[in-house]
């Protein structure tokens, strides 16, 4: 893959070995811990999203 066909951001949601949920963000090459004890994977999901286009704007 060029370098410009790469995405900037990239998230991946994980379960934790606590039964809750997380989310990893990648952006532009720093991968940020996980973050959050969501209890649905939905809710996980949908704060990565939130983080990724707070992310993005802030460029």
């Amino acid at each position: 893959m060029k370098s410009e066909d790469k995405p900037d951001a990239e998230s991946r949601v994980e379960k934790r070995t606590n039964g809750r949920w997380a989310f990893v963000l990648s952006y532009r090459g720093v991968t940020y811990p996980a973050q959050g004890q969501f209890s649905t994977q939905l809710q996980a999901q949908a704060a990565a999203y939130v983080a990724m286009k707070l992310l993005r704007k802030t460029r």
